[in-house]
């Protein structure tokens, strides 16, 4: 891994929340995802589960956490399950863990090869009455491929017809959401590089520039600053490009006169950083560019505001449309007949910026959280309302990462990354 070891503590105490909240005599399995085929002999970059990674900070392959914490056996209650490090795998692929770097990563232990697994389990599956299965059911997932833990999940419930089946997902949403200083530390590394990256495109940005330069560009200091890259697939939008949502191709010149939406972040540590900003490709807004620039800037800063303890994630995004309304009739982009005849299932803002304003960041870009629930101190947030307007060829969008406090305003891990319209100005031509 590039990144640094992280404090195991953090994982011994995300094991023990977890575990709180389990029923009695049950136990837990998680799995680490596949590596994925290609063709040939490729393989898909592994990338881990990010639920046996908060608990245990795993980074590996073909790994098992089980949590008993009620087993009669003390040295069964945390057991990792590793695929064996030898001579051979350390010649071709790297030595892999050791059982005692396992302990030293994650505080587990009892650390078994994986060749034993099924003994073992099996031993304990029959002093436990109820097992809880590891499932992903955030409100955006889409699982088109069957995973390891699937397969797996099928085969207990064969295997052991007699135990009740408990979800894993709704403990995990709750702990998960909310973040310990280790994670925040984490993730404001992540927002670091992300500084990074974007103060080198400002320097970097001149008409003629192809949108994979600005990409190759923050590739480059994301590696060199110990992220493994993109946080999710970048989008590098230029002209009206930014007016298409999920552009990824990146693959078009930027002009004289555009605007470039960047919506690009950092992991680190397999902690997300999320952030947009947009930027004129001659190093100056135009009159109008800057107008909406600044509407959208105004609607980001109070937006952030009203992320605090208490706020209801539905009732925040009518407040935030009332927001953007009140700044597209100033922009001559609505007017009160619009808004007087709207369709409340589709307010007339919605025209111009159809998408959320806020989701939870964290091991996931849009990581769990259950979004009926109120707010809580230490949850992070993004914050990135937006303005398309695909007639005048151009579309704004700003984001910053923010860290919801017990009290006050949130805390904005982004705050050193330049957003206002006249220092992007000044820092592009200086």
């Amino acid at each position: 891994m590039k990144y640094h070891p992280i404090d195991r503590n953090l994982f011994i105490k995300n094991r023990e929340n977890f575990a709180s909240q389990m029923k009695p005599n049950s136990l837990a399995v998680f799995n680490s995802n596949d590596v994925y085929p290609i063709g040939a002999d490729s393989t898909i970059p592994f990338q881990q589960d990010r639920n046996i990674f908060y608990l245990s900070g795993v980074d590996q392959e073909e790994s098992i956490l089980v949590l008993f914490p009620d087993c009669p056996n003390p040295k069964h209650r945390e057991i990792l399950f590793l695929t064996e490090t030898n001579d051979h795998i350390a010649v071709w692929e790297g030595e892999k863990l050791t059982k005692e770097k396992a302990f030293e990563t994650s505080g587990v232990k009892t650390v078994y090869w994986l060749q034993d697994f099924d003994k073992i389990f099996k031993e304990i599956m029959a002093q436990a009455d109820t097992i809880y299965i590891n499932t992903n059911e955030h409100y955006r997932a889409n699982v088109a491929t069957e995973t390891r833990e699937a397969r797996f999940n099928k085969q207990i419930k064969a295997q052991f017809p007699a135990h009740k089946v408990e979800k894993s997902n709704p403990i995990l949403q709750r702990l998960r959401s909310i973040k310990d200083p280790i994670e925040i530390d984490l993730m404001q590394k992540a927002c670091n590089i992300t500084e990074k990256g974007f103060r080198r495109i400002l320097e970097f940005t001149k008409p003629g520039v192809w949108e994979y330069n600005l990409e190759a560009e923050f590739m480059h200091e994301f590696l060199n600053n110990r992220s493994k890259g993109f946080a999710y697939t970048p989008i590098i939008a230029s002209g009206n490009n930014a007016n298409v949502l999920h552009y990824i191709e990146n693959n078009q010149p930027c002009k004289a006169g555009d605007l470039i939406l960047l919506d690009v972040g950092a992991e680190y540590a397999n902690y997300s950083s999320d952030m947009s900003r947009t930027i004129p490709v001659s190093g100056k807004f135009t009159n109008r560019q800057k107008q909406v620039y600044n509407a959208v800037n105004r609607v980001k800063d109070e937006a952030t505001k009203m992320l605090v303890p208490g706020t209801i994630w539905a009732d925040y995004h009518v407040e935030v449309g009332k927001l953007m309304t009140s700044e597209l009739l100033g922009l001559g982009l609505l007017d009160k007949a619009d808004v007087q005849n709207e369709n409340p299932d589709w307010p007339a803002y919605k025209k111009y910026f159809m998408h959320g304003t806020s989701h939870h960041i964290g091991l996931d870009t849009h990581d769990y959280g259950l979004l009926h629930e109120p707010m809580q101190a230490n949850m992070v947030f993004t914050v990135e309302p937006g303005i398309y307007i695909p007639d005048e060829g151009f579309g704004v969008r700003l984001e910053d990462d923010v860290v919801i406090q017990e009290q006050g305003e949130p805390f904005n891990l982004m705050a050193n990354i330049p957003i206002e319209a006249n220092e992007i100005e000044e820092l592009m031509n200086a």
